[in-house]
Parts: C-alpha cells; structure tokens; sequence
C-alpha cells in the first residue's frame, strides 16, 4: 500500500486532497457529495464538520462508501447529540 503523505480540505477548490508518497493523488469533490448524501441542513453542516475538522475521515467515509451509514448514525435519535442528556 502506497504511504498517504496529507490530507486537507483545499478551500479554493471545495475538494478533500490526499496526496501520496509516489506523487499519486485522489481529489474529492465534497460538493458532489454532498449533492448525492446529504438531503438535509442538519447533514450538510455534520460533513461541513467533518470536511473543516476531520477531512481525513470525511475521506475514509467516502473512499469506503459509508457516508450514508455515517450520517444515518450520527442523525439516529440514539446517537447521544441532541439537547437531552
């Protein structure tokens, strides 16, 4: 397997960028994604999160294909966010 060097959100292109030790890259175009999984603000703004946050797992969840499960997860009235304890 090849070594990921970085991972970042490139703002001026609105893409998650992995670069890799061979000089390969993957761009991810968080747009489109978001264009295809997030149906709703509350979605729009856990992958904005993740993106500004986390984008090394906004990748994985991607690349893997479980996005959809990530935010049916985290939207799950069991998931513990929400305003009751």
């Amino acid at each position: 397997m090849n070594k990921l060097l970085s991972c970042e959100f490139n703002i001026d292109t609105g893409n998650v960028e992995l670069r890799y030790a061979d000089g390969s890259m993957i761009s991810i175009d968080c747009i489109e994604v978001e264009k295809e999984v997030a149906m709703s603000i509350n979605a729009r703004s856990e992958l904005d999160w993740l993106v500004y946050n986390a984008p090394l797992d906004y990748a994985e969840l991607v690349l893997c294909g479980d996005l959809e499960g990530y935010l049916k997860q985290v939207s799950s009235p069991h998931s513990g966010i929400g305003w009751e304890s």
